[in-house]
């Protein structure tokens, strides 16, 4: 199905994409280059790969070694997740980006900050998986604002730290209630069954602009699937300028200092307060001059500060969004990280319930958006990518088929790739970007 507007991926047919090394080009038109709908058809339908097993191959990630119970043997994962990240890899690389191994991605924050498996309780440590009145769901208490709705959550008056009365509670709702509760709330929430169907929405805009030897990247995102989208990005060629709110900078610069390096690392730095005048011109000029523009926002946000995507788009801009749910659906409303939007997408372990790896869809829609990009890029035109982490979760868990049980597999610890040079103190780079942007 090809045609110009907003199109949902399906998944199934569209095998056999030429997805050989290009170099930097603009064609001035679909047919001059692989376009993200045909990409993203070939991604998740196409043959099995050629590999030494996916057993092996998952226990060599480092991502096997975090998943299932801390004081248990780590568990095996759906066979999908491991045939996707390896095709997203060698997409990614067919691309211009470094050899990448697409599942050792999954670990790479546990690697730099020490973290291990805690089967029903995210590596991270805030996400939990307990039991509604309907089956199981996924409360994530990722920022210390989460611990103050729950009251409105279960519609009762409880005390946080008193698990038992939360987990008596939690059980007497039904899931679709709560999950209707917590995005009226902006809680992080999963429920299985709640993903959209599909990883992407695609809708293909306009002829862009004559290309240039470093297309611009304009990243607005913040933690781990938006950064480390940008973070490829740029080890493919790109410039990425990394913007953030001088009120509300990245959060990731709380955590790990190793990890927030190793997705921002190579990025120009600007800050700007959108709450004034001056702020929000400077997005606008900064989206209005990029090749690129890579967001995780809620899609209000944009609109509030007078941002008009679809234009932009029609002018041949690639716009990335990556968010929880979709830009439009049942649940687009809602606020998702990587543990509980694994959930909703059913990416996870039953019998005993447990987290596949750390915070999964994260850096699985990092890559996936990455590789999307860039396809958008060769194409010529401009591309809305609107791609949620849960229905990213959703297709990596495939048809819930566990990979081959071998007999003895060699279980490997997480690992990160390098990365070069430290992250650009915030706001390091504001004078000189703002001051090159074309008026």
């Amino acid at each position: 199905m090809f045609a110009h507007g907003s199109l949902r991926v399906p998944l199934g047919g569209g095998r056999g994409l030429n997805l050989a090394p290009v170099g930097w080009y603009r064609s001035g038109g679909m047919d001059g280059g692989p376009d993200p709908v045909r990409l993203i058809e070939d991604l998740l339908t196409g043959g099995a790969l050629s590999l030494g097993g996916p057993s092996s191959d998952w226990a060599a990630s480092g991502a096997m070694a975090l998943t299932g119970p801390p004081d248990g043997p780590p568990r095996q994962a759906p066979s999908a997740l491991v045939e996707v990240m390896h095709r997203l890899a060698d997409r990614y690389e067919a691309f211009g980006g470094e050899s990448t191994d697409g599942p050792a991605l999954l670990g790479e924050r546990a690697a730099l900050a020490g973290m291990g498996r805690r089967g029903a309780t995210s590596v991270g440590g805030n996400a939990f998986l307990l039991e509604a009145a309907d089956g199981l769901i996924c409360l994530n208490l990722a920022r210390s604002d989460d611990l103050a709705v729950l009251p409105a959550l279960l519609n009762a008056e409880v005390d946080p730290s008193d698990w038992r009365s939360l987990e008596r509670l939690i059980g007497r709702l039904p899931s679709a209630e709560l999950a209707e509760r917590a995005d009226l709330l902006g809680l992080p929430l999963g429920v299985p069954g709640t993903a959209p169907a599909d990883p992407a929405v695609v809708t293909i805009g306009g002829t862009s602009r004559p290309g240039t030897d470093q297309p611009l990247v304009v990243e607005l995102g913040s933690l781990w699937a938006a950064p480390l989208c940008g973070d490829l990005l740029r080890r493919a060629g790109c410039r990425v300028v990394k913007v953030e709110s001088r009120v509300r900078p990245d959060g990731a610069r709380n955590g790990p200092a190793a990890f927030f390096d190793l997705l921002n690392g190579g990025k120009e730095s600007v800050v700007v307060d959108p709450s004034v005048a001056d702020g929000l011109e400077a997005v606008r000029r900064l989206v209005s001059a990029a090749d690129v523009v890579g967001e995780s926002s809620r899609p209000r946000v944009m609109g509030q500060w007078g941002v008009d995507v679809e234009a932009l788009v029609g002018a041949g801009t690639v716009w990335t969004s990556i968010t929880g749910y979709g830009r439009k659906g049942p649940r687009s409303s809602g606020v998702a990280f990587g543990d509980d939007a694994a959930v909703s997408g059913g990416l996870l372990l039953d019998g005993p319930p447990g987290f596949v790896a750390d915070a999964v869809a994260d850096p699985a829609t990092g890559l996936l958006a990455a590789v999307l990009t860039l396809a958008a890029l060769r194409s010529g035109r401009g591309h809305l990518l609107d791609i949620s982490l849960a229905g990213t979760a959703r297709c990596l868990a495939g048809d819930g088929r566990v990979v081959d049980k071998a007999n003895a597999v060699e279980v490997v610890e997480p690992r990160a790739r390098r990365a070069g040079e430290p992250a650009a103190l915030l706001g390091a780079d504001t004078a000189s970007v703002i001051a090159g942007l074309h008026t």
